[in-house]
């Protein structure tokens, strides 16, 4: 679609009052974007409209034109009649037309929405002070809203399955279900997996699974995302902590090289949850359920939490003069990590000119990729490290040509960044012949053998960029503050590059940092880290473009996944 299809409007009549819209919108997006609101609980943008909770009635008309003639039929005022439709319609299954008539406040539709409202509540329990929803729910806000403030229902409520166990990361309360069916149709349309379904009729209606199956995909929770009551919720997250005194903070999942976009949400410096963030170019509104979990490595058993000399806690000015000492000593070689973001591996290409290293080198982690949201790459930014001069090509997958430069007595001292060198590839004999600077956020191989340990902070400690597969530049920001002691990153990294060539050391920012990248990094060249906004800015791959990526299965070589994610076939930025 061209930019000029995209910003294409036309005029609709919204409760008297001419509105431009984008042309071919569903109706209930195109009142969203002029700011207004049409209830709704069935209707998801990214799923297969339905129309089976009627919330959305409306009025609509069109203005009328002889059917012999063709000739708009006039009033007394000469004004062209509108045609009003004898019942209300539901705006989720309508798509804007030129000249179409919406009212969204009449008495009729106000009526149709207390009706509904009604319906919806009759069997619904009165659990909202327990309920894991309570704070983001639509059924509460919907019934403040538009339903009518009082109950005529005085028989007894139907009783459902409660604490239903549908997966190993959901439990279903079948009570607050109001049958909207969005956990059906995605995991049909979406995750392809088609095991959710109702069974029974009328008000005895429940969700269940397939006989002998469960809802255990790896996107299962996004069914949580999208219920509109508590009917779903998350294991993890059941019973935890109120929604309301979270802080959410955008950020983006490193799982892998799709970049996901995602919010972080916290209370007092402690994670509760990670939920996706719409980001249409990306990943829609959908995320992995195992990039979920990332945020437990913050508290994880082998964090690396302060800094070691020689196996013993340090301090960071001690660890940096032991680090300094060291790699003056002799030839130094750098494993670079696709983990580290975009600032990161800018400055610590820097460090690498200070230290004179005779090579660099860095670790591919790839796995099977799903063909929707987890890439083969399950790196967050290798592509910043091709962008950034880091590393000129991809990387292997084990450090066997470091491990022979090792042998060979090319290398004295390995500066590592998150890798773990056993892991990688190298024997204990060659880790053996050389000494270790680790920099990292787990404890591991590394770690166990270094001569000078430099905690490192998680991706929710800090705030940086990553380039996506796309080559899409995403930012990220601090969910929770730094552990106790430990500098950032950032400031790691220019520390030692000073002292190698005699600077007194600075703390950099990431804003300051951007300014040197966009002059050296022609294809930031314009660009800020404001200037990347929430969902991301593509850039120009260059050469880099051509190289042979792991992601020929993934998701933006499928144009029918590419289409059902509301994302164009083959685009980049």
């Amino acid at each position: 679609m061209s930019a000029d299809a995209k910003a294409e409007t036309i005029t609709i009549n919204v409760d008297g009052v001419d509105r431009e819209v984008p042309k071919g919108a569903n109706l209930i997006d195109a009142i969203e974007q002029l700011g207004e609101e049409i209830p709704h609980y069935c209707y998801h943008p990214k799923l297969s409209v339905v129309g089976n909770c009627r919330m959305c009635l409306v009025e609509l008309g069109m203005p009328m034109r002889d059917r012999a003639t063709g000739e708009p039929v006039l009033d007394d005022d000469g004004v062209q009649k509108i045609g009003w439709m004898p019942k209300p319609g539901i705006a989720c299954s309508t798509t804007v037309a030129p000249g179409m008539h919406i009212k969204t406040k009449s008495q009729v539709v106000k009526d149709c929405r207390n009706g509904v409202m009604e319906f919806l509540l009759l069997n619904h329990p009165l659990d909202c002070p327990i309920c894991d929803q309570a704070g983001e729910c639509r059924l509460q806000e919907f019934a403040t809203d538009y339903g009518r403030g009082y109950s005529r229902y005085t028989e007894a409520k139907n009783v459902k399955p409660k604490r239903t166990r549908i997966g190993p990361r959901i439990m279903l309360d079948d009570e607050r279900c109001i049958l909207c069916s969005r956990c059906i149709r995605f995991s049909k349309e979406i995750a392809n997996d088609d095991v959710l379904g109702f069974i029974d009729r009328g008000s005895y209606s429940t969700l269940t699974t397939y006989p002998g199956k469960q809802l255990e995909n790896n996107y299962s929770l996004n069914t949580v995302d999208i219920c509109p009551v508590g009917a779903l919720t998350s294991t993890d997250f059941r019973f935890k902590m109120r929604v309301w005194f979270l802080k959410a903070v955008p950020s983006i999942c490193t799982e892998s090289s799709v970049g996901a976009n995602t919010e972080v949400w916290s209370r007092e410096g402690k994670i509760y949850r990670i939920t996706p963030r719409r980001n249409d170019a990306v990943n829609d509104t959908w995320m992995t359920d195992s990039g979920r979990a990332l945020y437990k490595q913050v508290e994880a058993d082998n964090r690396l939490r302060a800094y070691q000399v020689d196996g013993k806690a340090s301090s960071f000015d001690a660890a940096i003069a032991a680090a300094i000492a060291q790699m003056k000593q002799g030839k130094t070689a750098v494993v670079a990590s696709a983990r580290a973001s975009l600032e990161e591996q800018f400055l610590l290409s820097q460090m690498v000119e200070a230290t004179a290293a005779v090579r660099v080198d860095m670790v591919s982690h790839y796995g099977d990729g799903d063909h929707l949201l987890l890439s083969e790459d399950r790196t967050p930014n290798l592509r910043g490290a091709l962008l950034t001069g880091l590393i000129n090509d991809l990387p292997d997958a084990r450090l066997d040509g470091l491990g022979k430069a090792i042998d060979a007595g090319e290398v004295d001292t390995l500066f590592v960044v998150h890798e773990d060198l056993a892991a990688a590839g190298l024997t204990d004999a060659q880790i053996a012949k050389v000494k270790v600077i680790y920099a990292g956020i787990e404890e591991n191989s590394s770690s166990a053998n270094a001569k000078v340990s430099f905690p490192l902070l998680t991706v929710f400690e800090k705030e940086g960029s990553f380039v996506n597969q796309n080559f899409r530049v995403q930012k990220f920001h601090n969910a929770i503050p730094a552990p106790r002691g430990v500098v950032y990153d950032l400031h790691l990294l220019e520390t030692l590059r000073a002292h190698m060539v005699g600077e007194s050391p600075t703390r950099p920012t990431v804003p300051a940092v951007w300014e040197l990248m966009a002059q050296k990094i022609t294809c930031l060249h314009g660009l800020d880290f404001r200037g990347l906004g929430d969902l991301g800015v593509g850039v120009d791959a260059g050469r880099f473009a051509s190289l042979p990526f792991v992601e020929s299965k993934n998701l933006k070589h499928d144009p029918e996944k590419r289409s059902k994610l509301g994302v164009e076939a083959g685009a980049t930025a």
